[in-house]
């Protein structure tokens, strides 16, 4: 019998609950699935045909060249002869930043960097911020250094056909100029190499990396007879202050490896390369730059420097009388910095093709053309958003934006090795940080000293930068993201 005093059971399955605000922001996308995601898009998948060798020349192509032959001019008036402990330091603070990055791109080898990292560790509002930054570091970087291009090409012209470019066309507004015509076009002969494919690009970016070397050696041996060891007894004009600024200036010269990561859905062994490409073009690439910029303080005083984007090629002509030398330096100049732009530029797009994955911006951005297996639309997207860019903002405000975005991503990786560690000690990885939370705690320590060193109006365009990203995240992203229930996209 039933008992007729019991109540009736409810035969309709109560819907759980739906996720709070917070629950929702710090929604975390599992390790497995970000893996095996790998190289999918809309409509087709990414190729991989990147080995050692085409890793560590991206990396070093995306790195090599944009402090030396762009922001050398920059750099040098802040700190004085003191520019090269500024490199040092920079370096320094990479190397933590890139351990941390060595680690995470065995463990997590997709195209999203640092996002993708901290989208597993920390959840889907830091990676939005982490994105949002990368978007900031990656955009701003091609545009200024598509800039120093321009400079180059004039300095070419001048030394082979005896013309220049006008100043309206050559200079952005606020530099003398109109619109920075030359910016455009290198950022424009990047994309269409970038629309050919991942591996067409890699061989291009392999030629312009063994001539930017080349050139940079030649001019140490050029340069250093005109040495001078009274360019450096003012050694630290400025103070520390002075060298921690230049520091955080050239920063920005140190992301390629940062562009590597993001190659990881396109690598043949990217748990294995990865790492070694990171690590590799990190000391290569320091290594240089310290040499170089040694050679070229003690080759002319720093007051020299200033407002002076080509300073390498000026310098091979005072030092030699003759033009031929500067004029060859300027012509390998124009190729070394072309490869910066390609390779950035490659970044930019891979790690806006991983947030489009994710939901979190539109589908265009993941879209992948069957024939090249490239993201087409993301990559004409971003191009001629950056060449604009290029052609109508002054270096010096570029460089110091890109550096402040780096700087936070770089902060955040740092944090998310050790939540990783923490959270999931059985993965398996092919490189671990050592003496870890030391190293990556002195990573992140370094990054915000650094940070702490920009100018106020950089803080400044920072924050409204985080803003915008902080509405259209809320506005699109957190409603639209693909770890979202099906009730709230």
């Amino acid at each position: 019998m039933l008992d007729q005093g019991a109540p009736p059971k409810d035969r309709t399955q109560a819907a759980p609950p739906s996720p709070g605000l917070g629950a929702r922001l710090m929604r975390r996308k599992p390790v497995e699935r970000l893996v095996a995601e790998g190289g999918q898009g809309e409509g087709g998948a990414l190729r991989r045909s990147l080995g050692l060798w085409q890793l560590t020349m991206i990396s070093i192509g995306a790195t090599l060249g944009t402090g030396i032959f762009v922001v050398l001019g920059e750099a040098v008036p802040k700190a004085g002869p003191a520019v090269t402990l500024s490199f040092v330091i920079a370096g320094l603070t990479a190397l933590f930043s890139a351990l941390s990055y060595a680690e995470l791109a065995g463990t997590i080898p997709v195209s999203g960097s640092s996002y993708s990292y901290a989208y597993a560790t920390m959840g889907e509002l830091i990676a939005w911020v982490c994105g949002w930054c990368l978007v900031l570091e990656y955009g701003v970087s091609v545009a200024a250094v598509a800039v120093g291009w321009g400079e180059y090409l004039n300095e070419l012209l001048d030394g082979t056909v005896g013309v220049t470019l006008p100043d309206a066309l050559s200079a952005p507004p606020g530099d003398g100029g109109v619109f920075n015509l030359p910016a455009l076009i290198v950022v424009l002969l990047a994309m269409a190499f970038l629309l050919g494919g991942a591996r067409e690009s890699a061989r291009a970016n392999t030629v312009m990396v063994v001539v930017k070397i080349a050139a940079l050696v030649l001019f140490c041996a050029i340069g250093v007879q005109g040495f001078r060891s009274g360019n450096y007894e003012n050694f630290m004009p400025l103070g520390m202050a002075g060298v921690s600024a230049a520091g955080a200036t050239l920063f920005f010269s140190y992301i390629g490896f940062d562009a590597a990561s993001t190659a990881g859905e396109e690598a043949k062994n990217a748990q294995r390369d990865l790492p070694r490409a990171i690590m590799l073009s990190l000391v290569i690439v320091t290594a240089l730059y310290v040499l170089v910029a040694a050679v070229a303080v003690g080759a002319r005083p720093w007051e020299g420097f200033a407002d002076s984007e080509a300073a390498l090629a000026q310098i091979m002509r005072e030092v030699t009388g003759q033009t031929f030398w500067g004029t060859l330096l300027a012509f390998c100049a124009v190729i070394a910095i072309a490869s910066v732009v390609l390779t950035v530029l490659y970044g930019q797009t891979r790690v806006l093709f991983a947030m489009s994955r994710d939901g979190l911006v539109p589908q265009v951005f993941s879209r992948v053309h069957p024939r090249t297996g490239t993201p087409r639309a993301n990559t004409l997207i971003v191009s001629l958003f950056c060449g604009v860019l290029a052609a109508a903002v002054p270096l010096g405000r570029l460089a110091d934006a890109t550096s402040i975005g780096t700087l936070f991503a770089f902060a955040l990786v740092n944090v998310a090795v050790v939540v990783l560690r923490r959270t999931r000690p059985e993965m398996p990885r092919t490189f671990r940080v050592p003496l870890s939370p030391v190293l990556p705690a002195l990573g992140f320590g370094f990054c915000v000293w650094m940070a702490v060193s920009l100018s106020a109006v950089t803080w400044v365009v920072f924050g409204v930068w985080m803003a915008v990203g902080l509405v259209v995240y809320f506005l699109y992203g957190h409603r639209r993201s693909r770890l979202a229930p099906s009730e709230v996209k």
